[in-house]
């Protein structure tokens, strides 16, 4: 979504149109800072919430972490071909339910 500051949208006209008007090398986004600059304002200051900071850093270590756990794939890999590999159903229920439990904490705070 955009928004119009002071008329301004940031299109050009097409060319021909404006009369006679000529524009100057400077964008409307280069005039607004020079306007802002020459009245004394400095730009706005953004503030990050400790939420966010920590999300970010999560973030960063989730990207440095490898997408699949290759040594844990190769031994149930081995385990399956060689019929040693064993489904113990109540163990995936109860992880299941911690993971929905989980999921409502963080949904609820």
């Amino acid at each position: 979504m955009s928004s119009n500051i002071n008329g301004l949208n940031g299109a050009l006209p097409p060319v021909g149109v404006g009369g006679g008007t000529s524009r100057t090398s400077a964008t409307a986004g280069e005039s607004a800072v020079a306007a802002a600059s020459s009245a004394g304002s400095t730009p706005a200051e953004v503030q990050i919430t400790d939420s966010a900071n920590l999300l970010a850093s999560v973030a960063q270590q989730l990207r440095s972490l490898p997408a699949v756990n290759e040594a844990r794939v190769a031994q149930l890999r081995t385990a399956v071909d060689n019929g040693s590999y064993t489904v113990r159903p109540e163990e995936v229920a109860t992880n299941l339910m911690q993971f929905e439990q989980s999921l409502a904490q963080l949904a609820a705070g």
